[in-house]
């Protein structure tokens, strides 16, 4: 089996921190974890050190994109041989990380845990902006992706040293089709979301809007003038 890192970034997370590393910890022990403190201001930090997890504490926040490539850096100067973004509301379910571990083992770049794989996307003014970003992908790649907003995802060591090292490689569905443009290999697993039930998600109706926005204009414009570094910095896994 690959040596995987689960990364969870966190913000304000001090009411479902606990039940999210003690899941993980307690059902999977066979993967290892890393919590990235993005500057909370609640006590999100002190109760993983006095829980003893494994944290990574950022002193600012930096946002999704900074806290996901802190932790994806940490994989990559650690050996890792790939590594996965959990996130830290208790939406993503574990019971998927081997399935979608398989499905990387087995020739993939990037896993996403799609929640519209085998299930119909429903036609709702919320799901309107993943089918604009769907579209946005395919028309600019070629290449469908039925879940393109899913957060959890799972990237191969090429992946991970890419994301560490260079800048604006957030988790995003416009990196997602920059790098399918230039060669990545996608694949989906059907997965089930729970619903946040502790803490407060910073996505309201007017925030949706303008990201669905943002990356849809990305995708279609702002991608094709991207520069990209595959240069790796990082030493290989020692054996």
């Amino acid at each position: 089996m690959s040596k995987l890192l689960i990364v969870i970034p966190a913000h304000n997370e001090e009411e479902n921190i606990v039940r999210v590393v003690g899941e993980l910890t307690e059902k999977y022990p066979q993967y290892d974890y890393v919590v990235v403190n993005d500057g909370s201001r609640d006590k999100t930090a002190a109760i993983c050190r006095a829980h003893g997890f494994h944290l990574i504490d950022l002193p600012i926040n930096l946002g999704l994109a900074g806290a996901f490539q802190t932790g994806l850096r940490y994989a990559a100067e650690n050996g890792y041989d790939c590594a996965m973004q959990l996130d830290a509301d208790g939406q993503h379910l574990p019971q998927y990380i081997a399935p979608m571990l398989e499905a990387l083992e087995s020739g993939a770049d990037i896993v996403i845990g799609s929640r519209f794989l085998t299930v119909k996307k429903p036609k709702t003014l919320r799901m309107l902006g993943s089918y604009i970003i769907s579209w946005s992908i395919r028309l600019t790649t070629g290449r469908a992706i039925c879940d393109p907003t899913s957060g959890m995802r799972m990237f191969n060591r090429a992946m991970v040293e890419e994301f560490a090292q260079n800048l604006n490689y957030g988790p995003e569905p416009d990196t997602i089709s920059y790098l399918i443009k230039n060669g990545a290999k996608v694949k989906e697993v059907q997965v089930t979301m729970a619903e946040r039930t502790a803490g407060h998600s910073y996505l309201n109706l007017w925030r949706s809007a303008q990201y669905m926005i943002k990356m849809s204009i990305s995708i279609l414009l702002i991608q094709w003038f991207r520069k990209r570094d595959t240069e790796n910095p990082y030493p290989e896994r020692r054996m």
